[in-house]
């Protein structure tokens, strides 16, 4: 009867856990990152995610973690070295388990950055920037940090493909850190990517800090509503929906001409934002702009509904209201 129950003890996780306490710290950083997800809506997105794959691969028996493949792509598969590469996808799978097979079919291979860039493409409004070209000079000082970070990594003693792909973290955004260093260090990708989506997850809890330290409360209470409307740009744009569509067709057609290597990112990047409603270039060619989704408005005694000031902008004139099914 014991010898049952020592067996049923050991199909279990908590023999894992009890022999390698620090499974714990694993899960309670996962713990706080859903917390900050979740409850303080602190980039829910990004931190959601991270924190359920952290929780996953680190349940032991759940081979759900990822084995890293060595430079020439050799892994051990039941006591046998295999060529990660000459795998059949299936194999993969049923060999070592669902996340090795997401992550040499779509992180590995360079196929999700781009994927990822495009919804990002699609969720981006580069209207407050046309407007106003000189905030493309906050981007412009991104700069700064990546070749920072890559002399001092280097003195550090990383090699040069090392240290661009840690430089890239702090000056631009997840995708473009993964596929860089899936090009230039792939065996930092895991750190990387971790530390990159962190960084970005985290900007909303470091920001205010930086926010009091730096600012006066005279300062913090400027409504910028107020002051542009004081203070409107001096530079109209007439027709901002055009724009739109000529802004990402021209930075694809010379990225790609002067920068070959990051079109797979860009052209994808400004694939989304063209396909993008806020860009209206599929919607204003059949001469109507479509809202989907789900509002909750006040009706009055009248029947009559306010419109927010920012649709009537895009709405125009006339406008259809349909109930949906």
């Amino acid at each position: 009867m014991n010898e049952i129950f020592e067996n049923l003890y050991d199909m279990t996780a908590f023999s894992n856990i009890i022999a390698e306490p620090q499974f714990l710290i694993m899960y309670a950083i996962a713990f706080v990152l859903l917390y900050l997800g979740i409850k303080k809506q602190y980039e829910p997105l990004l931190l959601v995610p991270i924190a359920f794959g952290v929780l996953l691969a680190n349940f032991p028996g759940g081979d759900m973690g990822v084995i890293q493949a060595d430079e020439n792509g050799m892994v051990m598969i039941n006591g046998v070295m295999k060529n990660i590469w000459e795998m059949p996808l299936h194999d993969i799978a049923h060999e070592l388990g669902l996340m090795n097979f997401i992550y040499y079919m779509l992180i590995k291979t360079g196929f999700l950055p781009p994927i990822i860039f495009m919804g990002v493409g699609a969720l981006t409004d580069f209207g407050p920037m046309l407007r106003n070209l000189r905030l493309s000079i906050f981007g412009a000082a991104a700069q700064l940090g990546i070749f920072t970070v890559l002399l001092v990594s280097i003195l550090m003693g990383f090699t040069p493909k090392e240290a661009a792909s840690l430089g890239i973290i702090g000056g631009a955004d997840g995708p473009t850190a993964i596929f860089t260093t899936i090009k230039l260090a792939p065996h930092l990708l895991g750190p990387i990517a971790i530390a990159a989506y962190s960084y970005m997850a985290l900007v909303p809890v470091i920001i205010p800090l930086v926010v009091k330290l730096l600012c006066s409360k005279k300062e913090l209470s400027i409504n910028m509503k107020e002051e542009e409307k004081k203070y409107p740009s001096k530079t109209e744009i007439k027709n901002l929906r055009v724009l739109k569509i000529i802004f990402p067709i021209v930075v694809t057609t010379v990225v790609a001409l002067f920068v070959p290597s990051a079109v797979p990112l860009i052209g994808m990047l400004m694939f989304g934002m063209v396909k993008s409603g806020k860009n209206y270039c599929f919607s204003e060619k059949v001469g109507e702009f479509l809202f989907t989704g789900e509002y909750t408005q006040k009706m009055d005694t009248k029947g009559r509904t306010i419109v927010p000031a920012k649709f009537r902008e895009e709405l125009g004139t006339s406008v259809v209201v349909t109930r949906g099914t």
